[in-house]
């Protein structure tokens, strides 16, 4: 299997499946974090689960209206707010080596689309 690298405005995602360790990388053009296999697994099915319910609380809001969503795991701790059709990530990652991470609402839809397409696991 080949390494992927995906990028867009305000975002990257990539996978090494030849990497010993640190398989996965997740970042904007400013940042970047290495992923264990595990760790990247869970950015990517945390962030499709909170961006399905965001999309799913858009007939429940008014325009107006902002929202913050969290969904964890025991790896990750992640949070979306604002309008349900544009919204920040930010994410913690809970491993001994710590670190957390945002992006802006311009680049969460690309980049959780991509997750979704890396498809890796």
């Amino acid at each position: 299997m080949a390494r992927v690298l995906k990028t867009g405005k305000g975002w990257r995602i990539g996978w090494n499946p030849d990497a010993a360790e640190f398989k996965g990388l997740v970042g904007t053009d400013d940042w970047a974090i290495e992923l264990t296999q595990a760790e990247l697994h869970d950015f990517c099915r945390l962030s499709a689960q909170i961006a399905d319910t965001m999309s799913q609380m858009a007939s429940e809001l008014m325009d107006e209206e902002k929202i913050t969503c969290e969904a964890q795991s025991e790896l990750m701790w992640m949070e979306v707010s604002g309008y349900p059709h544009a919204y920040s990530l930010h994410f913690i990652l809970h491993t001994r080596r710590g670190a957390e991470g945002c992006w802006m609402e311009t680049a969460v839809t690309d980049l959780v689309n991509a997750a979704q397409m890396l498809q890796v696991f």
